[in-house]
């Protein structure tokens, strides 16, 4: 079985996860998380890369390189930039690979200003509220999805 290639992206704080608001984001750690979706990654058929960054402008260009890199989809928790950052947006959109974008938490338990997405319009699908399961989920949707319709 040929392996695809899938990229999950972790924006600001998330390497904090643990220690940070855990009645919000859980007690997972990001290490934990990302051995996770390693583990279901295998069953999948997908080698993963994962990638954390506190920068808008180092998360853009992550995602322009997964193109050179034959990323077919990618799995996003853009966590404060969901909110606001056009040009993860407009990344996302220049590179035309399939996303999910994902969350820790239910964004819409919780203050108006989180509510709104600036990437959610153009992801193949949103998971949110489930913690670290969030990640796994988006995961199997992701390539499930991507099963059914053939990679560009």
């Amino acid at each position: 079985m040929k392996l695809i290639d899938v990229l999950v992206i972790h924006g600001p704080n998330l390497n904090m996860l643990g220690c940070r608001e855990p009645t919000h984001y859980g007690c997972d750690t990001l290490d934990a998380i990302n051995q996770s979706l390693k583990d279901l990654a295998l069953t999948l058929g997908v080698r993963l890369h994962a990638f954390q960054s506190n920068h808008e402008g180092v998360l853009v260009e992550r995602i322009h390189q997964a193109v050179d890199e034959r990323i077919v989809g990618i799995v996003i928790n853009p966590a404060a930039y969901t909110h606001s950052s056009i040009a993860i947006r407009d990344a996302l959109l220049a590179v035309a690979i399939p996303f999910v974008e994902v969350h820790l938490s239910n964004v819409h338990k919780r203050e108006p200003f989180r509510h709104r997405s600036m990437l959610a319009d153009k992801a193949m699908g949103v998971v949110a509220g489930f913690g670290g399961q969030s990640y796994l989920l988006g995961l199997q949707g992701l390539v499930a999805s991507l099963v059914r319709v053939p990679p560009k």
